[in-house]
């Protein structure tokens, strides 16, 4: 006959693994569905939105919460951005041929900016950027990491932050890291005074990415897991070139790349530069709305320099002027650069300087 102790003891073992046992299966397989939310208020804490399993290492998404990346992204100071889109079960976006594609409502749009840690081989979050397809309208939320790296937190106004790192060339990185506010996200987002997406186009989109599953062409992934409907044929499919890659286009295909992702939100017709009359979308091919020989309706101090950009030229272009500054109210992009992205400069300079002609009296 076994003692009462043992049987204590025993039944006590037996309560305590059923425990773990509950544990690992709640933490498992009842992973929490995403918080949709259409109206305000929205969650103080990026981790009510249930968007990640776990962040730890590296940001894992939650069910339905598909990575995606951009062929050729915006410059942002050099950080690493990690993509995701949501969208409600049932619900699908509409592909666009030139535009950022149609999202239902409920969709959430989120990017993740992180910089390397020096002697670590981890990344440092820093904030991570939401757009919201509410009932109305677009809304752009940013959530600021804590230093823990264990949640983030709503903020309308975020502080700079410090960044230092060295990168894989050697070169030492110092700087101060300026998160745009909420009322700063419309300057690049807004057409028409409307806040729309910028990234999600299919150009931006038509290219392989390695899911958990497998490799597969991202918009052939979002038509097949319901996320995207009126996906033409692979041929009638635009792509960008990949502004840092020449297997991917030519010179003038990877600047124009390059323009379409950096200045193009702003300079197309309804954007906030719109007025200047220059539009640096890939798709426009007017060369008299490029800035070739145009003088600027407003560029700052720019010195005896006369034209946006001068063929052949690079030194005598606003644009390069421009882009090789940091100073407030003449760097381009106006927001979210704080340092001068060198290889994008040069790639610039390069495609300048390989266009024929010139312009009259360019100094």
């Amino acid at each position: 006959m076994i003692p009462r102790s043992a049987r204590r003891r025993v039944a006590r073992l037996a309560l305590f693994c059923a425990g773990i046992v509950a544990v690992i299966y709640c933490g498992c397989s009842s992973q929490r569905a995403v918080n949709a939310r259409v109206e305000e208020p929205f969650p103080k804490k990026l981790s009510d939105w249930h968007l990640f399993a776990a962040t730890s290492k590296a940001l894992q998404p939650n069910n339905g919460v598909v990575p995606y990346d951009l062929n050729t992204p915006l410059f942002s100071d050099y950080a690493s951005k990690y993509r995701f889109v949501w969208m409600p079960p049932g619900t699908s976006a509409q592909y666009r041929d030139d535009s950022a594609f149609e999202f239902p409502v409920g969709t959430i749009l989120v990017k993740t900016f992180a910089f390397p840690v020096d002697g670590h081989p981890t990344e440092r979050l820093v904030e991570t950027r939401l757009l919201v397809r509410t009932k109305s309208e677009w809304k752009p939320l940013s959530y600021i990491w804590n230093d823990a790296q264990s949640e983030a937190s709503l903020e309308t106004v975020p502080d700079p932050v410090k960044i230092r790192f060295t990168s894989a060339s050697g070169k030492r990185h110092e700087f101060t890291y300026v998160i745009p506010n909420a009322n700063e996200c419309h300057e690049c987002h807004d057409n028409q005074k409307m806040l729309l997406p910028i990234g999600p186009k299919a150009r931006n989109l038509n290219k392989d990415y390695a899911y958990s599953s497998g490799t597969e062409n991202q918009l052939e992934h979002f038509a097949r897991i319901g996320y995207l409907q009126g996906l033409p044929a692979p041929a009638a499919r635009p792509r960008s070139a990949k502004w840092d890659d020449p297997q991917t286009g030519s010179l003038d295909d990877r600047a124009r790349a390059y323009l379409d992702s950096n200045c193009a939100h702003c300079h197309q017709p309804g954007g906030q530069a719109g007025y200047t009359g220059v539009d640096f979308r890939s798709t426009q091919h007017e060369v008299a709305q490029q800035g070739l020989c145009k003088s600027p309706n407003s560029a700052g101090a720019v010195g005896a320099l006369s034209f946006d950009l001068v063929p052949g030229h690079p030194d005598d272009s606003i644009l390069i002027y421009r882009l090789e500054s940091t100073a407030p109210k003449v760097s381009m992009p106006a927001l979210s650069r704080d340092v001068v992205h060198e290889e994008g400069v040069k790639l610039l300079r390069d495609w300048i300087a390989s266009l024929p002609g010139g312009c009259p009296a360019s100094r």
